[in-house]
């Protein structure tokens, strides 16, 4: 009999709804009969592409004695983290600050009050390496509140103050400047792997948003290993395992510090965020040369990774669903990590013959031995010594990816975060303006469309998720409001709606209004009127995706550029202090604030293209001039002689009749111009701050 988790729209509580757990979802209801019955709570968070949240599910909670001690002596929450991590983050605060280490499935148990007191992630059936079994610290915990209640008690008030007292240093509430951007850049340099790319060993996670810094800062200052830093990373991680060599898009992680075999989860924001990069890696290496090879390879992989995300992620609704699983039936009803994905040497004669498998398994790095399990491989792109039949190599590629499409499918989680959407929103509406593609750009706007149709509402509150057409009862939290933002913005430069502007001016407005700290400028991740946990969650370092915190400063600071707001500017400025204060000591973990930061260093630019009422061929040239300069963080805004569409536009005339540009910065603006080439000069000309 299904239990209370049947009627949820999240895919991961659903995949527990059968479970002989009695499981309750987070809510208020569930702590007052933690109270009622006088038992403690556990609760469980996880994800629904996530291995071992799998693993003990079946292991524990689809076991009917373990069921049963959970239901017998305590009340037992499931929270799916990406619907709520507001929930997630301050638990997760307490696990690593009692066992200095986090992760997923996360396990704890509260009191009725929802003050945590024991701690761990996954626990297995029976004792291993050291590890209780999940039916012993069952058994402990029921012990500990039965007998020592007092005790417990002490220890949940203990952990509740001190994670009260845990302060984030916001710096002196000023923005960083050359010297913090500087030593940052150093310190990525000595956590740099020059052998192979990417940042300190395994695991190793792809380093997008300090792509974008290292971009950025190359851009602005002319430094050339920043931008070798952020090439040769790029190019690694497009020749490794971890990049989908057959159907684009990235994995989560690399289990080895040589990018060879992924954790074979795709995550949405994951593939958004480096979609992004490589086309800015693209634009960044413009002119020839030794680049030339890595920006075609850049280009590729931009470009493969939009399609895979339009062709395997876009729901019907037309949103992006959050992620593909990393297991997949192996034909014999057993669920494996990779299946899906790798390949023996047999496997490659079978589908391909015995010439064209020899010759794909010298291209994709596929041998006897294997680099995964059981002797499977996956596949690669290492550099060859030959020359290479382009046509044949794309003829095997056809082959091969019809072959796996044959095979059981990883299983996708169709949950719309409005966040991961706004990050879609943003690769997509670039990559297509990049490459010529509109279709790219139409599947930006219709992820837009849908955020504004179903997850805003009159108030422009932002919804955290949807499912199948359905709102979902979450509120949005700070990430939200950021990324959703910084998506319409960039949707707004692209398509010259200022629709999109507006769109983004609402939700920043509700960033000033709701989440950040008048007094300090900080910033937190749930809005004042939110929910109350234990904890106001509020975490500036950026992890898997940009933090909210450092996503809203960049933010801001393009709204600011647009439309001359001195609140949205100060704001920005303000939330930038955290950058100052983290970024020459924890580069690795504040990229996306240090790319703002650049961003505010350079101005940013800000670029009006003023055009003829008919399009002509000189108004798209110069356009995608604008579009294309480098300059950290410049805003651009499209449109005809006198429209109101932008605010940059106003007061800004054609030149003789002439498709015209304006580029300003700091309260300064060059002379307009009608040449494409002097556009790009002045959005790729490095400046010192």
């Amino acid at each position: 009999m299904p239990n209370r988790l049947a009627h949820e729209t999240s895919p991961y509580l659903l995949q527990h709804a059968d479970n002989p757990v009695d499981w309750w979802p987070w809510s208020a209801e569930a702590f007052e009969e933690a109270r009622r019955r006088g038992v403690p709570v556990l609760l469980s968070v996880g994800y629904s592409s996530c291995h071992w949240c799998h693993v003990m599910a079946h292991e524990s909670f689809e076991d009917q004695e373990t069921a049963d001690r959970l239901n017998e002596h305590f009340v037992n929450i499931k929270v799916d983290r990406e619907e709520r991590p507001d929930v997630d983050a301050v638990y997760m605060e307490a696990v690593q600050a009692a066992t200095g280490q986090g992760g997923w499935p996360m396990t704890v148990f509260l009191t009725p009050d929802a003050e945590p007191f024991y701690f761990g992630t996954y626990f297995p059936p029976a004792p291993r390496q050291g590890m209780p079994s999940f039916r012993q610290v069952l058994e402990g915990v029921r012990q500990a509140w039965t007998e020592r209640r007092d005790e417990v008690a002490e220890v949940a008030g203990k952990i509740v103050r001190d994670l009260a007292g845990r302060e984030i240093s916001y710096g002196d509430g000023m923005a960083p400047g050359e010297q913090e951007l500087s030593q940052a850049l150093l310190g990525l340099t000595r956590e740099y792997d020059p052998q192979r790319g990417g940042f300190a060993g395994a695991p190793k996670f792809p380093p997008s948003m300090v792509i974008e810094f290292l971009l950025r800062h190359h851009a602005r200052t002319g430094a050339e290993g920043a931008l070798q830093m952020a090439r040769d990373t790029c190019e690694r991680m497009a020749r490794g395992g971890i990049y989908d060599q057959l159907g684009g898009g990235f994995a989560r992680y690399s289990v080895d510090r040589d990018w060879v075999v992924p954790h074979f989860e795709k995550m949405l924001y994951d593939n958004a965020l480096l979609c992004r990069a490589y086309a800015h890696l693209w634009r960044a290496t413009a002119g020839g040369g030794a680049d030339e090879e890595v920006r075609e390879l850049a280009r590729r992989v931009a470009l493969e990774t939009a399609d895979f995300m339009v062709r395997e992620l876009r729901t019907e609704q037309g949103g992006f669903a959050s992620a593909l699983d990393a297991d997949s039936d192996d034909g014999s009803g057993k669920h494996v990590e990779g299946v899906y994905y790798v390949w023996t040497p047999e496997q490659l004669t079978e589908v391909l013959g015995p010439q064209d498998a020899e010759l794909a398994a010298r291209y994709f790095g596929v041998t006897e031995e294997g680099t995964f399990e059981h002797g499977s491989s996956v596949l690669q792109l290492p550099r060859q010594e030959e020359d290479i039949d382009a046509e044949r190599i794309a003829g095997i590629k056809e082959r091969l990816l019809r072959e796996r499409g044959g095979r059981p499918a990883p299983g996708r989680d169709d949950k719309v975060v409005a966040a991961w959407n706004g990050l879609a929103i943003a690769a997509l509406a670039e990559t297509g303006a990049y490459f010529d593609r509109p279709d790219l750009v139409e599947a930006a706007v219709g992820a837009a469309d849908l955020l504004v149709r179903l997850h805003l509402d009159e108030q422009a509150r932002i919804a955290r998720t949807s499912k199948d057409g359905q709102v979902g009862v979450n509120a949005g939290v700070l990430e939200d409001y950021a990324d959703v933002a910084e998506g319409f913005l960039a949707l707004a430069s692209v398509t010259g709606e200022g629709v999109w502007l507006e769109f983004a001016g609402f939700l920043l407005d509700h960033v000033l209004v709701r989440f950040a700290d008048p007094e300090s400028g900080a910033l937190y991740d749930t809005a004042a009127d939110a929910e109350r946990l234990i904890r106001r969650p509020q975490d500036p370092t950026d992890n898997a995706v940009p933090s909210g915190w450092t996503a809203a400063a960049g933010a801001l600071l393009s709204y600011a550029a647009h439309t001359g707001s001195e609140p949205h500017r100060t704001a920005a400025e303000r939330a930038l202090g955290v950058v100052k204060a983290l970024g020459p000591r924890v580069p690795r973990f504040i990229g996306w604030g240090l790319a703002a930061a650049e961003a505010l260093l350079d101005g940013p630019r800000e670029v009006a293209v003023v055009v003829p009422g008919t399009a002509d061929p000189a108004s798209a040239v110069l356009r995608r001039t604008a579009l294309l300069g480098t300059a950290p963080g410049a805003v651009v805004a499209f449109g005809t002689e006198g429209s109101d569409e932008f605010p940059l536009l106003a007061d800004r005339p054609l030149s003789n009749g002439e498709p015209t540009a304006y580029v300003c910065r700091n309260f300064t603006c060059d002379a307009p111009t009608t040449d494409p080439e002097r556009l790009r000069a002045a959005l790729t000309t490095a400046v010192s701050g």
